[in-house]
């Protein structure tokens, strides 16, 4: 639950940070630039005593940490210029419905009745949300919320494609090693599109609300969840991480005056529960 409260806490330090006139692309160079050496030392910790990485464990490593981290926290830092946290988490929160897709059409696995029963509860709760935003924010929801769909889209991929290497690294391996490749994208991405002075120019607040964003709400979250599963196994982790959203409009509430509507609420309870019907089914 301290994950996924820490995790939740991500959206809000962005929308903080947008009011001081930056940008995604160095937003997001900044929090991973933080970050860098915090998952380099998990990666290092994770990989003692272990097998050398082979030359095919390096392209799958890279292709997962451009699509898992580097290109899902892009577009999601993108989306979050455009839409509340509270419509942002309540997207990232189809994660799990994707993953049953992608699964069907990927590997041709079976669902079930009730699955599908739990993606249509899911994604009408995320329709009600994002259509009351829709009529309030105007043409700018469709975009934001069509980059966090796609953000949401690109880390489904790195879960249905990681279940190998998982078992082959281990979790925590495969995680700091992806992460590392993620922040190093970030970073080259940042020094292709912008002058690397400009980053000294940005409102001292960014640079503190960076830090934060890397330390509590990105490495400790990861480190927390990934604990947590060690002890009461990955089905009952993520039931106790619906907290997530709650948290996330609860803090958009009190710290982003962000307003919270019948709508939100509904649409929140019924994401909530189309995902928890999900996990229920074996």
């Amino acid at each position: 639950m301290a994950g996924a409260i820490a995790f939740s806490g991500k959206a809000i330090i962005v929308k903080l940070a947008y009011r001081h006139g930056v940008d995604a692309v160095t937003l997001i160079m900044l929090r991973m630039l933080f970050a860098l050496p915090f998952f380099v030392a998990l990666a290092w910790w994770a990989g003692r005593g272990k097998p050398a990485l082979t030359a095919r464990d390096w392209r799958v490593v890279g292709l997962l940490g451009f699509s898992g981290y580097y290109l899902a926290s892009f577009l999601d830092f993108w989306g979050l210029q455009y839409i509340s946290a509270s419509l942002e988490r309540l997207i990232l929160y189809l994660g799990p419905t994707l993953v049953l897709l992608l699964g069907r059409l990927l590997f041709k696995r079976p669902v079930r009745r009730m699955q599908l029963v739990a993606l249509a509860i899911s994604y009408l709760g995320v329709l009600l949300v994002f259509g009351q935003e829709l009529k309030l924010e105007g043409a700018d929801t469709v975009l934001g919320g069509a980059l966090v769909f796609a953000s949401t889209f690109s880390y489904a991929l790195y879960l249905v494609y990681s279940g190998e290497e998982v078992k082959r690294l281990g979790a925590a391996r495969l995680t700091g090693l992806a992460t590392s490749v993620a922040c190093v994208l970030c970073i080259l991405q940042y020094l292709l599109l912008r002058p690397w002075d400009t980053a000294l120019q940005v409102a001292p607040p960014v640079l503190w609300l960076s830090l934060l964003n890397a330390t509590l709400c990105t490495f400790a979250p990861v480190l927390m969840v990934m604990m947590a599963i060690e002890r009461i196994g990955a089905a009952m982790a993520s039931q106790a991480g619906m907290i997530g959203p709650v948290s996330t409009i609860a803090m958009g509430v009190f710290i982003l005056g962000e307003p919270f509507t019948a709508w939100v609420a509904a649409g929140t309870a019924l994401v909530m529960a189309g995902v928890w019907t999900l996990t229920r089914v074996r």
